[in-house]
């Protein structure tokens, strides 16, 4: 960071909070973390790890994800429900109580208000709630207002009520309010929800402020402020951390967390993710498109050693798309690293001399390493790949718009149900440029009408022994052939001072809570 930055990072953390002592200030909590992937703060758009994390704070849902069970959500925004004996029809209740910034009651027309909007825009994760059957041209009618507290969800199918609830678990059930939004794209910078903290400030790419929320229905949090810093570079966040400087430290490597060992004022928090790492190969490349050319690429990556030395402590190996920890994961590891049967696969599919392939990648100092093992190993079999590092926004970019050879990547659930992996990873409905559901599978432009249909069945089954026979098919026929190759389940570490107590976080990024931290 720049002195200038630095100067300018130093007056909004100062600000209203009086002088500080040495080391960051009591009430002030201040975290390092790579945010080159946060590109919004709208719950329509937000589908990045770090914006997950963010508006989960800023925000309440209708319900909140059960990890203990996750076929039972918790409602948060939402005090009751019903459902139609038909199955297609939620009645919901607003939580009495529950209040924006300011003092106004979260009423059920919030609740429609958000859910339609998300319908509307059509962002990125729109397709989590669409996937029910609502659509732009009928979603005024299928989520409607009864009164202050109560409204209705319609449904074009009976789906599995579990899996209903668990989508309105989702970010884009946060509920915003209504009479602060001003235009459709104002919440990607600003926000407008209930959770325990406020926006204050967000300078991209050098930090973001969040206040505590007073009116928050939780109770009052501890601390007075929230800030992240947008440090990218481990062993700069290491040094912040042992000089005082900040708090916590969200992306150090094997090499930082072993020299922190012998250090008693750090601990190190060892977090189980549900977050996977994987590569997509875009099915419009002429070799990617291959069968052949997919079952020797997955023989061309050393799963063992990249998870034992790279990503020691961060990551272990796992080859399917559910991570462990959820209903019908799959446990099975097929493949591993044999260059010989890669070489003699692709020598009979006539590319005895290899191919050349691009590889996009976060420019994160980790999956940089993580690329270039793999770029190495494939070289073995003739695989040349020229590794393209960006920021995550820009990487993201290119791969949502299908213009990738090769993206390698993370991918977190977005609600603790197995569909929101089979949804994105399974299902494609429809292929074309303009697509409304803009699946991963869509994004690598895999036309798959049979799994699709697997997928679908999955979410109208509520026999659970046979729903989980249903994912296991679909994870096995996944992990054979596609273009999906899942390469590790993480796990997160996070550096924090030893004074600091009540950091909360679980299998999913939605899950990292700010509001119980204490110094």
């Amino acid at each position: 960071m720049s002195k200038s930055r630095h100067l300018i990072f130093v007056l909004a953390l100062l600000a209203a909070i009086g002088p500080a002592a040495a080391g960051t200030p009591r009430s002030v909590f201040v975290m390092a973390k790579a945010l080159d992937d946060l590109v919004s703060l709208d719950p329509a758009e937000v589908f990045e790890f770090s914006g997950a994390e963010v508006i989960a704070n800023l925000y309440q849902r209708l319900f909140r994800g059960n990890v203990d069970d996750p076929g039972s959500p918790i409602g948060e925004v939402v005090e009751s429900w019903q459902v139609s004996d038909d199955g297609r029809t939620f009645t919901f209740t607003v939580r009495d109580g529950l209040r924006f910034p300011g003092g106004r009651p979260i009423e059920a027309a919030d609740a429609v208000f958000s859910l339609r909007r998300v319908v509307v825009l059509n962002k990125a994760p729109s397709f989590i709630l669409t996937q029910l059957g609502l659509t732009a041209e009928t979603v005024e009618s299928q989520i409607q207002g009864l009164d202050a507290r109560r409204f209705q969800l319609s449904l074009d199918r009976a789906y599995a009520p579990s899996l209903v609830l668990n989508v309105l678990s989702a970010g884009i059930a946060s509920v915003v309010d209504r009479q602060a939004v001003a235009g459709p794209d104002w919440l990607r910078s600003h926000a407008a929800g209930s959770g325990p903290f406020t926006l204050k400030r967000w300078e991209p790419g050098e930090y973001l402020l969040l206040d505590a929320n007073p009116d928050y229905a939780g109770g009052k949090a501890v601390l007075k402020r929230v800030v992240l810093r947008d440090i990218r570079e481990p062993s700069t966040q290491r040094l912040l951390l042992e000089t005082g400087d900040i708090d916590a430290a969200r992306n150090l490597g094997p090499d930082q967390i072993a020299a922190l060992a012998g250090d008693d004022e750090i601990r190190v928090l060892t977090v189980p993710r549900a977050r996977l790492l994987y590569m997509a190969l875009n099915q419009r490349h002429p070799q990617l498109g291959r069968p052949e050319v997919r079952l020797a690429l997955r023989q061309l990556i050393d799963y063992e050693a990249i998870a034992a030395t790279l990503l020691a402590g961060r990551a272990s190996a796992h080859q399917a798309f559910l991570p462990r920890g959820f209903f019908a994961a799959l446990e099975e590891r097929p493949f591993a690293y044999r260059p010989d049967q890669a070489s003699a696969i692709l020598a009979e599919a006539g590319l005895a001399d290899g191919f050349s392939v691009a590889m996009d990648v976060r420019s994160d100092p980790v999956m940089m390493l993580v690329a270039q093992a793999i770029q190495a190993s494939m070289a073995e079999a003739g695989v040349a790949i020229e590794i393209l590092p960006g920021t995550g926004k820009q990487v993201l970019t290119r791969y949502r718009a299908r213009r990738h050879d090769i993206f390698i990547g993370q991918w977190g659930p977005d609600y603790l149900d197995p569909h929101t992996n089979a949804s994105t990873f399974a299902r494609n409905p429809d292929n074309g440029d303009d697509a409304r559901e803009r699946t991963l599978a869509w994004r690598n432009g895999w036309e798959i009408p049979e799994l699709t249909a697997l997928a679908e069945q999955a979410v109208l089954e509520r026999d659970t022994g046979r729903r989980a026979e249903i994912y296991g098919e679909l994870q096995r026929r996944v992990q054979a052939d596609s273009p999906f190759i899942v390469l590790f389940q993480e796990n997160e570490l996070i550096a924090l001072a030893a004074g600091v107590q009540g950091f909360a976080a679980g299998l999913t990024s939605d899950q990292t809570l700010y509001h119980g931290i204490r110094k």
